[in-house]
C-alpha cells in the first residue's frame, strides 16, 4: 500500500483535466452517447463493443462475450498484485423524463441507475492507467459486467469461468453513482448493501363466471389477503432493530372483468442484512401464503419459489479505510464520510473469489441547484427529495465525470506495485 498522499499526487499527474467541476469534452461525449443508447440486461451488445474498443486501443488483451455480453480486459505489466476494476453496463425498463438534450433514444429504456457513468469511468480509468504503465507494476483486469439490474450478471460471469480464465484478483474495486450533492465520496466499512431475494407465488383457485362466484374459489381475493397479511411479517415478527423490507411488486390475475381466473401470481422482493432474519422472513412468507390458501379452500397448495438474488455486500474494513483515506487526500477534507448501511443490493461481491478483499464506495451526483431546491433540513431528507437511482428523472451532474475516473485510478494505484 502506497501512502495516500503519494497516490493522490500520482493520480492527479496521470489524469490531467479531470478536476472536480471541469467538463472533459471527450469523456462527456462518450458518456452522452452511452446514455442515448441504453440496453437492457444481457442485451448490452453496443455498450460492450464501445468499452471493448477503448480497451483494445489502450493495449489491453480483451475477451468479448463473457456471460453473453460481458467484457474482460487484461493488462499485464510486470510482477506485482492483480487488481480488478468492475463496472456494470445495463440499463432499466424506465421511460426517461429528464428532458436532457442527450436523453434516451430507446422507448421505455433508460440509464436510470447510472451504469452509463460506470462504463465511462471504467473505460477512462483503464486508459489512464495503461498510458502511465511506468508508474506501476502488476496486472490490471477491467471487468464490464452485464445484467446487474437483472441480478444474474455477476453469477453468470463466475459460471462462465471468469475466476479461472483470467488472472485471479488480489483485490476487487467497484463504485456506484448515488444521489447526494455532487462532490462527495461515501465509504462504509463492513456491511454496506443488503441481501436481496425474489419470491414467486402462484395461488391456485377454481375459475368460473363472474356472476357465479359461489361455484369458484377466487384466487384474486385470496391473493389480496396474502398481500395484506404479508405486511405484518416485518411489523409483527421482526425486531424493530432489524432492517428488513418486504415488497409485493407484482400482482397478475385474470384477463377480463367478468371471469374469475383459475390462478393469481405474485412477485415479492425481500431485503435483509442478517442470514437468520432472512430465513425467518422467507419461512414466514411461505407460512402466510399456505395458510391463506388453506383458509380459502384452494384446490391445491400454492407454489412458493424463492429465487436467491444478491448476497450482502460487506467491504473489507481495513481496505475500505485505506481507500477512503486515499480519496480524502485526493478530494479534500470532508469529502469522504460513512454513508451507512443501505437496503439496496448488488451482485458485485460475487466477483470476488472467497477470501479476496473488496471495496465498494459511492460517488454523489446531484447537481447543486437541484440539491439546494430540494426540501429537507438534513442529509436523509434531502436525499429522499431529489431524483435517485431508478427514477425517470435521474440525471447525474456532468461535473462528476472526472472525479469518478480518479476514484478508480487512485484505488488501483494504491495496490499496484510502485
Amino acid at each position: 500500500m502506497r501512502e495516500a498522499a503519494v497516490v493522490a499526487r500520482l493520480t492527479r499527474e496521470i489524469t490531467p483535466g479531470l478536476d472536480p467541476g471541469e467538463l472533459p469534452g471527450g469523456l462527456a461525449d462518450f458518456y452522452q452517447d452511452l446514455h442515448r443508447h441504453p440496453e437492457l440486461s444481457f442485451r448490452e451488445h453496443r455498450t460492450a463493443a464501445k468499452l471493448a474498443g477503448r480497451l483494445r486501443a489502450a493495449g489491453y488483451a480483451v475477451t468479448d462475450g463473457v456471460a453473453r455480453t460481458g467484457v474482460v480486459g487484461v493488462l499485464a505489466n510486470g510482477e506485482g498484485p492483480v487488481v480488478w476494476l468492475r463496472g456494470d453496463m445495463d440499463a432499466l425498463p424506465v421511460s426517461e423524463a429528464t428532458g436532457l438534450a442527450y436523453a434516451s433514444d430507446v422507448d421505455g429504456v433508460m440509464h436510470a441507475c447510472g451504469h452509463d457513468l460506470h462504463v465511462t469511468w471504467l473505460a477512462a480509468a483503464a486508459e489512464a492507467l495503461a498510458a502511465a504503465r511506468e508508474t506501476w507494476s502488476g496486472t490490471l483486469v477491467v471487468v464490464g459486467q452485464p445484467a446487474e439490474e437483472a441480478g444474474g450478471g455477476a453469477a453468470a460471469m463466475v459460471a462462465d469461468g471468469i475466476h479461472d480464465r483470467f488472472p485471479r484478483p488480489d483485490v476487487l474495486f467497484g463504485q456506484h453513482v448515488t444521489p447526494g450533492l455532487a462532490g462527495f465520496y461515501p465509504h462504509t466499512p463492513g456491511l454496506t448493501l443488503s441481501a436481496s431475494d425474489d419470491v414467486d407465488v402462484v395461488v391456485h383457485g377454481v375459475g368460473g363466471h363472474g356472476s357465479r362466484p359461489e361455484s369458484t374459489v377466487d384466487p384474486v381475493v385470496t391473493a389480496a389477503y396474502v398481500v395484506t397479511r404479508l405486511q405484518t411479517v416485518v411489523s409483527r415478527e421482526i425486531a424493530a432493530n432489524e432492517a428488513v423490507v418486504l415488497t409485493v411488486g407484482r400482482f397478475h390475475a385474470g384477463t377480463t372483468s367478468n371471469i374469475i381466473p383459475a390462478e393469481a401470481r405474485l412477485g415479492l422482493n425481500v431485503r435483509t442484512r442478517d442470514a437468520r432474519v432472512r430465513e425467518r422472513v422467507l419461512a414466514a412468507i411461505s407460512r402466510v401464503v399456505e395458510a391463506e390458501c388453506a383458509a380459502a379452500g384452494c384446490p391445491r397448495p400454492p407454489d412458493v419459489t424463492v429465487l436467491p438474488g444478491c448476497p450482502n455486500t460487506v467491504n473489507d474494513a481495513f481496505l475500505d479505510g485505506e481507500i477512503g483515506a486515499v480519496h480524502g487526500e485526493l478530494f479534500g477534507a470532508g469529502t469522504v464520510f460513512d454513508f451507512g448501511q443501505a437496503l439496496g443490493s448488488e451482485d458485485f461481491s460475487l466477483l470476488a473469489p472467497q477470501g479476496v478483499p473488496y471495496d465498494y464506495w459511492y460517488v454523489t451526483s446531484t447537481p447543486a441547484a437541484v440539491w439546494e431546491a430540494a426540501p429537507g433540513e438534513d442529509l436523509k431528507e434531502k436525499v429522499a427529495a431529489v431524483p435517485g437511482n431508478h427514477s425517470p428523472l435521474f440525471a447525474p451532474d456532468l461535473s462528476v465525470l472526472g472525479p469518478g475516473v480518479r476514484t478508480l485510478v487512485s484505488a488501483a494505484l494504491s495496490r499496484l506495485a510502485g
